[in-house]
């Protein structure tokens, strides 16, 4: 038996009235999907425990089967283990994205999806100019990097606010408070000041492009326990492909291998049909392979019903079609977003989100489509999201 997990990140949603009461799920013209929905089990699973925050490291830990209450200390230090980051008992990580404020509000939280390369540069700047034996900035994908400071663990105490969560309001607002923040709000003031006549934002603003104005300290974190590797726990030989650093960092905590498929990326201009093919052929060779897919997420953060139900159709069409039809030997499939990311609040939401298994082993339990609504009316719950790939795995 083969495995597939497909994590369509952020997929899930709430009704919106003006779409006549659908979610973006609904919205979506999604026939692999539904046929898997109608020929498996479907149901929801709570991915983010009560009381924790409804992020994908959290969320995607729980859809690898390890519980988050045991194993998650923050998705900096995650990010941090996938670009090589190591972190010392008395270093701290911090998510630092490049950002865009525009009269004092938060005008873009990616600066416009920035393109890695040209955010590798400003990242390089930044170090030359703010780094020094206790800070250092490392590059990422995109708009997300990494900040690590060291001597100062009292920052982890400071209550941040993530970029995504306030477009278009005052940052004065949101910026970074109590014990340890005074260190995190100097480095986000003294930044803007490396980054106003770069030559990379001059560029940009020539071309109209959104310049990054400032960087943004948020999800701290210190060093993580060690998870299991995967293959001890679940005795499957397991890879990943993702397009953002946080899914690689938490496939190399797993002792998963990471896939290096050429067109992977975190935004609509994935290549779905590349990602879904090399995920595919890796299956010849191993047990598992989890294929995490940015965009429906990245859509709904910027608030597009259009963009979220355009990358859901695309991950139906290129990404389910291919897995359906894959016949080599048998295959089991967990499809589910991670969590819900609703276009009303354009940040991510703790409720239980939609789940189907399908292949051998698996009956239909009466849904007639992958939405919120279908999986529901099933009654079929999973309190412990952590428990599913137990479920998937099951003999």
């Amino acid at each position: 038996m083969k495995y597939c997990i497909l994590v369509i990140d952020g997929a899930s949603g709430w009704p919106l009235p003006e779409y006549g009461n659908k979610s973006c799920l609904e919205l979506a013209h999604t026939p692999n999907l539904d046929a898997m929905a109608a020929e498996g089990i479907i149901g929801l699973v709570r991915t983010v425990p009560p009381g924790m925050e409804p992020s994908s490291a959290c969320a995607c830990m729980s859809v690898l089967g390890y519980d988050p209450k045991t194993y998650y200390r923050g998705r900096s230090a995650i990010e941090a283990k996938s670009i090589g980051v190591s972190i010392a008992e008395d270093e701290v990580v911090f998510r630092c994205n490049l950002v865009a404020v525009h009269n004092g509000r938060m005008w873009s939280y990616s600066c416009g999806h920035i393109e890695t390369e040209e955010a590798h540069a400003l990242i390089a700047a930044l170090n030359e100019k703010l780094g020094n034996e206790m800070i250092s900035f490392y590059p990422g994908v995109r708009y997300r990097h990494v900040c690590k400071i060291k001597g100062r663990v009292d920052t982890l105490q400071a209550i941040c606010t993530p970029p995504h969560d306030i477009p278009d309001k005052p940052i004065a607002d949101f910026l970074p408070r109590g014990p340890g923040s005074e260190l995190l709000r100097d480095l986000m003031e003294r930044s803007r000041a490396v980054l106003k006549e770069h030559p990379v934002n001059m560029e940009r603003r020539a071309r109209g492009d959104i310049p990054a104005t400032m960087i943004w300290l948020f999800w701290g974190s210190g060093r993580v326990p060690e998870m299991p590797p995967f293959k001890q726990v679940y005795g499957l030989d397991a890879a990943m492909t993702s397009g953002v650093d946080l899914l690689r960092g938490l496939a190399r905590m797993a002792g998963m291998e990471v896939l290096e498929i050429a067109g992977v990326t975190d935004g609509l201009d994935n290549d779905y049909a590349a990602q879904a093919s090399g995920a595919l052929r890796a299956l010849e060779t191993r047990d598992l392979v989890a294929i995490h897919i940015e965009a429906p997420d990245e859509a709904a953060h910027t608030g597009s019903v259009e963009a979220k139900v355009e990358a859901i159709q695309k991950v139906d069409r290129e990404v389910v079609s291919r897995i359906r039809s894959w016949s080599s030997q048998p295959l089991r499939v967990l499809v589910l977003p991670d969590h819900a990311t609703p276009i009303e609040i354009q940040t991510h939401s703790d409720e239980p989100v939609p789940f189907v298994l399908w292949g051998p082993g698996f009956l239909s339990n009466g849904a007639k489509a992958f939405t919120e609504a279908e999986a529901r009316k099933t009654g079929t719950f999973l309190v412990e999201g952590y428990n599913i790939m137990g479920e998937l795995v099951r003999e």
